[in-house]
């Protein structure tokens, strides 16, 4: 909220902070995660974070199964950055 990064070189503490911001903005418009659509998640290096990026985001969905698309890049705004979150919701 302060605006520092959180979780350098530590792919857990990056995604929950993602997921949490992605909660803090979908509150923002009087929705909850249950409204995502879809996610687009960028991972630098997917081969060694798919398995623990998984995991937490099953523990974030639940039961809703929003689509998803899992994208390998070759880096992000930030060198230290290993992943970025693109969600859509509806607002019914």
């Amino acid at each position: 909220m302060q605006g520092a990064f959180v979780g350098e070189g530590d792919i857990e503490a990056q995604t929950r902070q993602s997921l949490e911001n992605l909660d803090r903005v979908l509150a923002g418009f009087g929705v909850t995660r249950s409204n995502i659509a879809e996610m687009e998640v960028f991972l630098t290096n997917p081969q060694e974070h798919f398995e623990q990026f998984i995991v937490l985001y099953k523990e974030y969905v639940g039961d809703h199964r929003p689509a998803v698309t899992l994208i390998g890049v070759s880096g992000m705004a930030f060198p230290h950055q290993l992943i970025e979150i693109r969600a859509v919701a509806h607002t019914d």
